[in-house]
């Protein structure tokens, strides 16, 4: 009785490995065709429309790596403005951070 236990849990054991191997492999085969299948995909792209007008300020190199990193990211898309905005979310936000803070008694060490 326990020596038919122990060939059965053995036999478990052996299914379960090999069912694991399978899958090992499948998901192997699968990461490495999805990747030749993009690579694929990404050297035939093209850009496609027209060069967003540069504003002054902005350097014609930080204009360059943002498009490129963009159409890296998310493929070809166009570009339609890319300027400086107004700061003031930034400074109403670094004030509200500052008065929060301030409103906290410092722990003396």
């Amino acid at each position: 009785m326990v020596g038919q236990a122990i060939v059965t849990s053995f036999q478990i054991y052996g299914i379960a490995i090999v069912i694991a191997m399978l899958v090992a492999v499948l998901i192997k085969v699968m990461v490495t065709v999805t990747g030749r299948i993009e690579q694929a995909r990404v050297a035939t792209a093209v850009p496609q429309g027209d060069v967003c007008p540069i504003l002054l300020g902005i350097p014609d190199e930080d204009v360059a790596a943002l498009s490129a990193a963009i159409f890296a990211a998310i493929g070809p898309h166009r570009i339609l403005q890319i300027s400086e905005r107004s700061r003031a979310w930034a400074s109403q936000g670094r004030a509200a951070q500052h008065s929060s803070h301030a409103s906290h008694p410092r722990p003396q060490h």
